[in-house]
């Protein structure tokens, strides 16, 4: 069992770092936010629709299951939206920097959701990394609408983590992860029909658009978001919302070799960043320290 939650750390640790790249992308596509997230549900839906029938996994769920993953699936592409949209009107940087307040909103609502006492150490790893932000948005001010953007993705990131949480623990996460993108596909061309936005240009991309959308929904999606699913049959959704954390970590530092000039921050901003890399590996001292405490307190039986 130890040996399964260390894997599925590691494992989430990469998916952070592809987390991290996939900010990159939405940075290097040429198109709006909107139309960036209905092109990435749509293909990484396709990309596990051809998954499940390889796999030979049954499509079938419940119908009370299935109109779940369909609000899931809305949460998702607004998320998607508001935090590509975030990095367009500011950088990558300020749009990752600003999602460590996950962890602060997950120690929160997680309590709520799954009828736990609120862990003291939680909420004060939330108020030093809500403390670290303070220090960007102190010297970063220029880049507030990118900041109330990102603040509002990671909100809905929030919440839809915490429900996937339970729906984990009763369907396959390649067969959630299909619906819901299904289902945000449908409320986006929904959006699109009324707004008339499905035109011939629409469809016309330039050939690394193209490669890019493809890369960002087959790794950085339909394997990713799949995978973090599958975690949280493991680990708790706060330990996946503070490991998230490290994503503006991976972020920025791909983001200043990638994207240059425009990702180059201030001392102060760097300052902030290392204040939430140190809370999540506190963090993570923290459990690990408590989970060997319990299991020296459990007596054994003898045989």
């Amino acid at each position: 069992m130890q040996n399964d939650n260390l894997k599925s750390y590691l494992n989430l640790h990469l998916i952070v770092f592809i987390w991290g790249f996939t900010a990159i992308l939405g940075a290097l596509i040429s198109i709006t936010a909107d139309a960036l997230v209905w092109y990435r549900m749509f293909f990484a839906g396709i990309f596990l629709a051809l998954f499940l029938i390889f796999k030979k996994k049954s499509f079938k769920i419940p119908l009370k299951s299935f109109l779940k993953l369909i609000f899931v699936g809305l949460l998702i592409a607004l998320h998607w939206i508001l935090f590509f949209k975030a990095i367009h009107v500011s950088n990558v940087s300020i749009t990752l920097s600003v999602f460590s307040l996950g962890a602060f909103f997950a120690s929160i609502l997680e309590p709520i959701f799954y009828g736990r006492k609120v862990l003291w150490y939680e909420v004060f790893f939330g108020l030093i990394i809500i403390a670290g932000l303070a220090l960007i948005m102190k010297v970063e001010i220029n880049y507030l609408d990118g900041m109330i953007y990102a603040l509002a993705s990671i909100i809905l990131g929030v919440l839809f983590t915490l429900m996937n949480g339970k729906l984990i623990a009763d369907h396959d996460p390649s067969v959630i992860s299909f619906y819901e993108f299904l289902a945000g596909v449908g409320f986006i061309t929904i959006y699109f029909l009324f707004e008339g936005k499905f035109t011939a240009d629409f469809f016309i991309l330039t050939t690394n658009n193209w490669i890019l959308i493809l890369v960002l929904a087959s790794i950085c999606t339909a394997y990713a978001f799949t995978a973090s699913v599958k975690v949280m049959q493991k680990l708790t959704p706060y330990t996946v919302m503070l490991t998230t954390n490290l994503e503006p970590v991976y972020g920025i530092v791909l983001a200043y070799f990638i994207l240059g000039g425009k990702e180059k921050m201030s001392f102060e901003f760097y300052i902030g960043a290392l204040i939430i890399v140190l809370t999540v590996i506190l963090n993570g001292v923290i459990k690990h320290y408590q989970k060997s405490k319990t299991k020296e307190d459990t007596p054994t039986l003898s045989k």
